[in-house]
């Protein structure tokens, strides 16, 4: 048991503070909006889980297209509005309309008003017109018409609250602050709003608000079914035609029993229905949450869409809005009634409504409970309790599936109880958590087998090259030796005039000359994260980007080589001392795309690169001692390097290769460079492109100052050459300014 503690207690403990940050988290010690998010991530997607099923309790009257084209643009007037309320309440006997419309400005449709207008100034003295004018009144006057029709009507109009202005006529309120005896009730408030024409709402049995709350990401899924406008409470559209349908005539608030006086969360709102009364749960801020049940509009499977048009030609059966309960509304396009929700960005405003009437007439609604927090906090003990104990014993493919069924068992109860218990639990921290453990013991995995990966490239780094096989032990299952396309840089170093180096130094001088060269060179390249490929006698060969990707590994190569040049001048100070040959190293680099892996024979194979790019790489080693220059790189070299400042030294055409190349001298990092040296690159590129115009004299005069300001460095000394060779036998004028190499 000690040394199983021993083994464990470090993995448990830091298990253990990774558990203890998300109980804090779940306590709101760390608010996170990324956590709020997530969480409403995974209520949508419950509530998209959800089948429809169609409430036949509740129909909408649909100003859709159809009545557009039937009946006219809308608004329509009053005298539709008041024969399509005629038609639902006496024809077709339905239990109550609530419209999800307003009619905050009164109806000239007719001409009345202008008639009337005209009776008071310009036709005064007209007796006639008078009298003719009174007689028209009840035919025109489509207000009052429509005021007649809603009069002893279960007829609930709609009104919005505003931020600014107040006008029309608001209805009687749901209750005021007066009736809370005190308490402090917690609503939004309501600085102003737009109510009916006052003719409209003293006729109509209610009135209630269709404001709309969306949350932070513009999705509406809860709503409020009280606001609160001076001293007065008012409800909401969906209340207030559950409660006429009811037959309920005042609401109640009623708050959680064994409070303060002063608390102010309301448990419920209670409606005085007979033969009992209808309580309805109630969130923070007087909220419900929307259950949405169906896709919205006439295809969503909710509920049940008849045009307008239908009910005021009488199309549609009696049997289908008998006693139902009906909301007037829109779902045509240009009317401005849709909203995006959970389970559609085009969902109809007036279904929501509906959504909350049904919810008030089944009692239910889907709710975040005030244990919330004590069962979030109780899930993410239990499960790092499970994963802490259980990933120590378990191995990787048995781990997996433990998560895996932890995930699932979590997820399912989550949605069982949104789905059938109606409880809406939070989810996001949970599976956070989980994810986090997961990915801990990943790592802490990963660290004991990265220390056997380090012991193995230890033990057999002597015999194969220790890169390679710390690549390897770190992701061996994932790490293969096969060939494979990749843009790599490649280096060749070669020593210049080793032939005579041999045959002045005795065997072992050789020997430690050459051993001390290639130690040296190959400490620069591993040390700036070179793969060495092979030692060709007193050729170094390395490249960079594989087997380990490397973005920059161009960079890293042209830094390598430069180090090399500076660690080959110490080298040849030290040897000096001892009486040995100068040592001087020519090197050449190119960028491409080559075939890399595990190549040779049955006998012996190696890591290396194959390809053009590699025979060019040589090729450009082998031409530095032609321009007196210590290293060349190609073109693409040089753009995949942008931080090293270089000379352009010649466009060449190399042995085996037909496409010219453009090559350059590597000078150091353009950050670091002095004003002589910039201005010497300047003078110089300036005397190359003269050059390549073929214009002689003014190339000559610029590199003649260059080389009488450095005569030991020979590219001026050659190209002073070529210009007089050049200015004696012209080129012609087809010249493309390419040097042809045919030995390599």
């Amino acid at each position: 048991m000690r040394k199983f503690l021993n083994n464990h207690w470090a993995r448990w403990g830091f298990g253990l503070v990774i558990t203890l940050i998300a109980c804090a988290q779940a306590l709101d010690y760390f608010p996170s909006n990324t956590i709020e998010r997530l969480d409403l991530y995974f209520y949508d997607l419950r509530a998209r889980t959800q089948q429809p099923r169609l409430d036949p309790r509740i129909v909408v009257v649909d100003i859709d297209e159809k009545s557009l084209a039937e009946i006219g643009r809308f608004p329509w007037n009053r005298k539709i509005v008041a024969d399509l309320v005629t038609k639902l309440t006496d024809d077709y006997q339905v239990k109550a309309i609530g419209f999800d419309v307003q009619f905050s400005e009164p109806d000239t449709s007719s001409g009345y008003t202008t008639l009337e207008t005209l009776a008071k100034t310009d036709l005064k003295d007209f007796p006639s017109f008078q009298k003719k004018l009174e007689s028209l009144k009840p035919q025109l006057d489509y207000d009052a018409w429509m005021a007649d029709a809603l009069k002893n009507k279960p007829v609930v109009l709609g009104f919005s609250f505003s931020d600014t202005i107040n006008k029309g006529l608001l209805p009687a309120p749901a209750f005021q602050v007066s009736d809370l005896k005190g308490r402090h009730l917690l609503s939004k408030i309501a600085n102003g709003y737009v109510g009916n024409i006052p003719v409209l709402q003293h006729a109509a049995r209610a009135a209630g608000f269709f404001n709309e709350e969306v949350d932070t990401d513009g999705l509406l899924r809860s709503s409020p079914l009280i606001l609160r406008f001076g001293n007065n409470f008012y409800e909401s559209l969906g209340l207030a035609t559950a409660r006429v349908a009811l037959g309920a005539t005042s609401i109640r608030p009623e708050f959680f029993s064994g409070t303060d006086q002063d608390y102010g969360v309301l448990d419920s709102l209670v409606l005085n229905t007979t033969p009992q009364e209808t309580r309805i749960p109630i969130e923070e801020l007087m909220k419900v949450q929307i259950e949405y049940r169906g896709k919205g509009g006439p295809e969503g499977g909710g509920f049940r869409y008849i045009s307008a048009s239908d009910v005021l030609h009488k199309r549609t059966p009696i049997s289908e809005l008998k006693q139902r309960i009906v909301l007037v509304g829109t779902t045509a396009p240009g009317l401005n009634d849709l909203r995006t929700t959970p389970v559609n960005n085009q969902y109809p405003g007036v279904e929501a409504h509906a959504n909350i009437i049904a919810s008030i007439l089944d009692g239910h609604f889907k709710q975040s409970p005030d244990y919330s927090d004590a069962f979030n906090l109780a899930q993410i003990l239990l499960i790092g309790s499970l994963l802490i104990i259980g990933l120590s014993f378990l191995k990787p493919q048995s781990s997996l599936l433990f998560i895996l069924m932890i995930v699932g068992t979590v997820v399912a109860f989550n949605f069982w109880a949104y789905r059938e218990m109606g409880l809406i639990l939070p989810l996001a921290t949970a599976l956070i958590l989980i994810f986090a453990l997961c990915l801990f013991n990943v790592i802490w995995g990963y660290w004991f087998e990265f220390r056997k990966g380090r012991a193995m490239a230890n033990l057999f780094g002597e015999y194969v090259a220790p890169e390679l096989v710390e690549v390897m032990a770190e992701d061996p299952e994932h790490y293969s030796m096969e060939g494979d396309k990749r843009q790599l840089t490649i280096l060749f170093a070669d020593v210049r005039g080793f032939t005579t180096i041999s045959e002045g130094l005795e065997a072992n001088d050789l020997r430690e000359y050459i051993n001390l060269y290639l130690t040296a060179m190959s400490k620069d390249i591993r040390g700036k994260c070179g793969t060495l490929d092979k030692y060709i006698g007193d050729c170094v060969m390395a490249f960079w980007g594989a087997p380990v990707h490397l973005p920059d590994h161009a960079s890293l190569a042209v830094a390598s080589a430069l180090l090399m040049q500076q660690t080959a001048k110490q080298l040849n100070d030290d040897f000096t001392v001892r009486g040995w040959p100068p040592l001087k190293i020519g090197i050449g680099l190119n960028t491409g795309e080559v075939r890399v892996g595990d190549m040779g024979s049955a006998i012996r194979r190696a890591y290396t690169v194959m390809g053009d790019p590699v025979n060019l790489a040589s090729r450009l080693e082998g031409i530095t001692k032609e321009y007196g220059v210590d290293i060349i790189v190609g073109e693409i070299t040089k753009r995949a390097a942008p931080e090293f400042a270089y000379r352009e030294l010649d466009r060449v055409k190399v042995k085996g290769k037909n496409e010219l190349v453009s090559i350059f001298e590597p000078i150091g990092l353009e950050a670091e460079l002095d004003d002589r040296t910039r201005t010497e690159l300047k003078s110089w590129h300036n005397a190359l492109a003269l050059f390549r115009l073929q214009k002689w004299d003014e190339a000559a005069i610029i590199v003649q100052a260059l080389h009488d300001a450095h005569p030991e460095f020979y590219l001026y000394t050659l190209t002073l050459n070529n210009i007089k060779h050049f200015k004696n036998n012209s080129p012609g004028l087809d010249w493309d300014g390419v040097t042809a190499y045919q030995t390599k």
